[in-house]
């Protein structure tokens, strides 16, 4: 390492935030970036591991250690090459990753790791500002003509490494940008479209065409694609959220938080709304309950208060977990411990252990909750019930599955036992001949950076299955 003492010389340091009365009046990302100087410090922190777990951490397998020497000895042209080698999206999971690798990092044992985010996040902005991230069409053409479904982080991924091996690659994509949840389900205030927009551009200047308003499986048959193409990707994430089936839930105002947050979205950027989207939800001058603790649920909580929201409660069914993990029992996996997201900081009241019973309302609209406290096993306590005042709910519980209408039934593709399409991580193939899978629809609900990781892996499957043999990286 450029810095062997660097990790008992400097203190780990990471990115501010605007103040809350400032970043709550607009849109924008504000979180507020390192100086250079800084940035080389946090990377001379990083240690000569001789296991370096960030590694196995990493979900794309980033070559942490080695960006990190090279930031720190200024050499971020080349940083940005190592980082792009495993990482298609460097910039957005530099954005909104939860940074397991930084979990997994030596000094974490001593709750200090690297900020390896951060200085991922440094790389990529420079690498774009600098002009480093150009398209890199193939060379040759392989004459082989793939499909796509779904333009989120897992169909890009998976679309960008199959055109840079050659083949004609189609993406399709049922609403009217690309992006999928980076586009429409995270707010601009953790992520800024144009960031989205770059990368498609970059997509198309290497060969990549994208179908816009093709919703697979409803307004364009699958099957014409399985007679078109040489082979499909289907990475349509998991879309099936879950739903809280109590009394009084067919009350008006009570919504899924991907009925609320894409709304949002498509106003900042000034896109129209489907024409079957629905009338406008709306948090000003509501009280606002959101169910569920994870992002989701802080993504909704940091919309309602930048709409304006009377209160803000936000209840998760889970017991609180502890503020801080026993490093002995955890590290270097991913811990349970409690987490304070940006949004939370913003005003939310948090309240753990919590069922919600019914819903109760005047003239057809919500107007409260009915709530118990329950146990570790999940049962109600006696006499703990409460009430809530509501005026609009978002259910931000998660996903279940990817939506089986349409698509995975007219293919009829094999499920597992949770409802996602059958494929295995070593060739990504669905019970269906030459249809492959991977992402969210895949695995289930996850992360961003497992998308990537999905998509890329897809792609070397999809490569060796056309080809016989491959040069993409797995």
């Amino acid at each position: 390492m450029g810095k062997i003492t660097g990790f008992l010389e400097f203190e780990r340091a990471d990115r501010a935030y605007e103040p809350v009365e400032q970043r709550i009046k607009h849109w924008r990302e504000f979180v507020l970036p390192l100086p250079d100087e800084s940035n080389k410090q946090q990377a001379a922190r990083c240690m000569d591991c001789g296991i370096p777990y960030c590694h196995t951490g990493c979900p794309v397998n980033n070559q942490i250690p080695d960006w990190n020497d090279l930031v720190y000895k200024d050499r971020w042209e080349e940083a940005a090459r190592n980082l792009h080698s495993t990482n298609n999206f460097p910039e957005v999971t530099g954005r909104v990753c939860p940074a397991p690798c930084e979990a997994s990092c030596t000094l974490n044992i001593e709750d200090n790791p690297v900020a390896i985010k951060t200085i991922e996040c440094a790389i990529a902005d420079r690498a774009i500002e600098n002009g480093w991230v150009k398209p890199e069409p193939a060379s040759h053409k392989t004459g082989k003509k793939i499909a796509v479904i779904g333009s989120g982080p897992a169909g890009m991924a998976c679309a960008q490494q199959l055109a840079r091996a050659g083949h004609d690659v189609h993406v399709f994509e049922k609403f009217a940008k690309a992006g999928g949840l980076l586009r429409y389900g995270i707010p601009d205030f953790k992520m800024e479209k144009g960031i989205v927009d770059k990368r498609v551009d970059q997509l198309q200047a290497e060969g990549v065409t994208f179908h816009y308003g093709a919703h697979v499986g409803v307004n364009l048959p699958a099957e014409k694609l399985l007679k078109e193409y040489d082979a499909v990707a289907l990475t349509g994430g998991s879309e099936k959220p879950r739903d809280l089936p109590v009394p009084g839930r067919d009350l008006a105002g009570i919504h899924f938080a991907m009925e609320f947050l894409p709304q949002q979205n498509r106003l900042v950027s000034g896109e129209a709304a489907p024409a079957d989207d629905l009338p406008p939800i709306l948090a000003k001058d509501k009280h606002v309950v959101v169910i569920g603790g994870g992002d989701t649920g802080s993504d909704c909580i940091g919309t309602s208060i930048r709409h304006g929201a009377l209160s803000v409660s936000n209840l998760e069914v889970m017991p609180q977990p502890p503020a801080k993990e026993n490093k002995l029992l955890t590290w270097p996996d991913w811990p349970m411990k409690l987490r304070t997201s940006s949004s939370h900081e913003e005003g939310a009241e948090r309240d753990f252990a919590v069922m919600t019973t019914k819903f109760s309302g005047e003239n057809g609209r919500v107007t409260t909750l009915h709530c118990t406290k329950v146990d570790a096993k999940m049962q109600p306590i006696p006499g703990s019930a409460f009430e809530i005042k509501a005026d609009l709910v978002l259910l931000a519980m998660g996903f279940v599955h990817p939506v089986h209408e349409g698509l995975v039934k007219s293919l009829g593709l094999e499920l597992d036992k949770r409802g996602n399409v059958r494929a295995n991580t070593d060739d990504y193939r669905t019970s269906v001949d030459k249809v492959f899978a991977a992402g969210d629809l895949r695995r289930g609900q996850s992360l961003v950076v497992w998308a990537i990781r999905e998509g890329r892996q897809a792609a070397h499957a999809i490569d060796k299955f056309l080809m016989g043999t491959t040069t993409l990286p797995r």
